[in-house]
């Protein structure tokens, strides 16, 4: 079905802390990546490590999937299909508008800085939503 930011995908993108990218290598292999990223209307920003696949597997397709957790039972299933491409000119991730607040606390755990995530994940992707499935929860 076509994109329609439903009150279900609304709410894994306003709260989830971790995604699955799926890229599509250039063999064709699909290649899943738990991410970080920020709901920003209407795309969905990723940081990626610098010298990251996923570079090269978007230097060849530009098609993606966004998946989001269930709720263990099945479901409140999001899956968002779309097209993702380099963003230039975004500041780096610790200058993004609420990713430090969203994800200080788990770089913390990681024993890393804000800091460290910009020196390594400094490549802002956007996806652009086109499709999605769900199932309620």
């Amino acid at each position: 079905m076509p994109f329609e930011l439903t009150e279900q995908i609304q709410r894994h993108l306003a709260w989830d802390q971790i995604a699955w990218l799926t890229t599509v290598s250039p063999a064709g292999r699909p290649s899943p990546r738990p991410v970080w990223f920020m709901w920003d209307p209407p795309t969905i920003v990723i940081y990626s490590k610098n010298d990251s696949a996923k570079l090269r597997h978007l230097a060849a397709s530009d098609k993606v999937s966004v998946h989001f957790d269930s709720n263990g039972h099945g479901g409140d299933i999001v899956v968002i299909a779309g097209r993702a491409e380099l963003d230039p000119d975004a500041p780096p991730p610790s200058r993004y508008p609420g990713l430090t607040q969203k994800y200080g606390a788990a770089m913390a755990r990681l024993g890393q800085t804000p800091d460290w995530y910009d020196a390594n994940y400094g490549v802002a992707l956007r996806v652009t939503p086109h499709r999605a499935w769900t199932i309620p929860g």
